[in-house]
């Protein structure tokens, strides 16, 4: 351990992994059931005095190889788990556990290799380059995709049940907006047809199964969810199906893989997991968040949005376009917002790859080489000793001056005011993906005046339902 040169107090780490096997037991029956996932956090946050501090992760015995990890809850500590001199990501995109790779095609996918392998960087680099050689296609696809989505709005407003499901029919359209956007090839006129969706998520939840609570009787999901892996044979041949569309669909970007020295079958199941996963995946959980967020905000915050969208649009004459999208402050700041305080991927991990001193806000600790860090990101972005009303979802944050605190948003697995590389492992749609939440905003509000929305629960995050819609006037 280098010498402690912080002028805070250097401290043992709280906290305990308690009894072998069973205290990560007790742990994963008090994160999912008796107290919840915020409340686990925070009572021991409160009764250690301290924002770091020792714990069990679920899922824990026969699924996890170790559950014990350093948590971080305040936005000062969580960046370490970005510092790739000081961490490593291997094998840790889910956390404590990593899923079979007969779900990716035997291959240890992008998302799981840390940035000192070779194949990293590749991967990487071929993830950039399709996205560069797509971008003029970004909003001609969301328009024509999203259209779809607002008809299904309207007719479930106005049908007999006067409701909508945002979250089904968003999951038809971002699939094939991100098929459309990236290969250019609509799944319906494919083999796969409208198959997609269903496939997709049936392959989530086989990888991500130890984290969910899906609503069965306690003893049954930890039985059958939290205790031991699901058997990929059961999602083979959905698998199959979409990757059947992808090594079609996909065959220029395969054909650029192969030129880099990759094997074609394994970049096809990377971009599959890459499309599915990541970009699909995201979308199906950020953009109903997006529609909570903004519906239960109400009018007032409907009438400041369409007012500037819609004054945007007409001087760039009539049109949604990349430039306009960045003269919406107010649009811009509401996706932002919208990531702080409910970022999409909640969990973020890392091993330490060498001793060294942590810091909080107000201690430093002592970190041994080997030490799993975990940080609960909506803890981390709505720290009180970094945003002002930290809680609450507050639209102009960044807005002129607020945009530097863009540094403390760390949703895309790094600040957002750093930029994705090929030696790091922050999100490389980071921008893609911002500016797909600004689409759906501006186009929402091109076509409505306002709306209501009830929410619920689902598995993956929120399930909002539209429950009326103003017509543009």
């Amino acid at each position: 351990m280098s010498s402690h040169k912080s002028s805070k107090p250097l401290l043992a780490l709280p906290g305990s992994y308690g009894i072998p096997f069973f205290s990560s037991i007790y742990d994963r029956l008090q994160f999912y059931y008796f107290q919840g996932r915020d409340k686990f956090f925070k009572t021991r946050a409160d009764e250690y005095k301290s924002t770091v501090f020792r714990t069990n992760m679920p899922p824990g015995p026969f699924m996890a190889k170790d559950p014990r990890v350093i948590c971080l809850l305040d936005a000062l500590s969580f960046q370490v788990l970005f510092d790739v001199s000081k961490v490593e990501k291997k094998d840790l995109f889910t956390g404590t556990y990593m899923p079979s790779t007969s779900l990716t095609g035997g291959y240890r996918v992008c998302a799981y290799l840390d940035p000192s392998e070779p194949k990293h960087a590749m991967n990487k680099k071929l993830l950039f380059s399709l996205l560069s050689s797509r971008h003029a296609h970004f909003l001609p696809e969301f328009h024509a995709t999203f259209a779809k989505l607002f008809d299904g709005l309207d007719a479930g407003v106005g049908g007999p049940k006067k409701t909508a499901e945002f979250n089904s029919l968003n999951d038809v359209s971002s699939f094939d907006f991100c098929c459309r956007t990236y290969f250019g090839v609509d799944p319906a006129s494919t083999s796969l047809g409208t198959a997609g969706p269903a496939a997709v998520t049936k392959w989530l939840a086989f990888q991500l199964h130890p984290l969910l609570v899906v609503g069965l009787p306690k003893i049954l999901e930890e039985i059958f969810l939290h205790t031991f892996p699901l058997p990929p044979f059961l999602v083979k041949s959905d698998y199959k199906k979409l990757y059947n569309y992808f090594s079609s669909a996909a065959s220029k970007v395969l054909d650029e893989a192969e030129a880099m020295g990759m094997k074609r079958e394994e970049a096809c199941h990377n971009i599959l997991f890459a499309t599915c996963f990541n970009s699909y995946g995201g979308f199906k959980v950020f953009l109903p968040e997006i529609m909570k967020w903004v519906g239960q905000a109400g009018e007032p915050l409907h009438q400041r949005l369409r007012d500037e969208i819609r004054s945007v649009v007409k001087a760039e004459g009539g049109s949604i376009t990349v430039s306009g999208l960045e003269k919406m402050e107010l649009t811009k700041s509401v996706v932002y917002e919208v990531l702080r305080i409910e970022p999409p991927v909640v969990y973020q991990y890392a091993r330490a790859k060498k001793d060294f001193v942590l810091e909080s806000h107000e201690a430093s600790f002592e970190i041994k080489k080997g030490e799993m860090l975990f940080g609960y990101q909506p803890f981390a972005t709505q720290d009180p000793k970094v945003f002002a009303d930290a809680e609450k979802f507050v639209p102009g944050r960044f807005v002129g001056d607020g945009a530097a605190m863009l540094r403390y948003v760390y949703w895309s697995n790094g600040r957002e005011t750093d930029a994705p590389t090929e030696g790091n492992k922050q999100c490389p749609g980071r921008d893609f993906v911002v500016l797909v939440g600004r689409l759906l905003v501006a186009e929402f509000f091109v076509r409505y005046d306002s709306f209501t929305v009830e929410i619920g629960t689902s598995p993956l995050g929120s399930s909002v339902n539209i429950t009326s819609l103003t017509k543009a006037t």
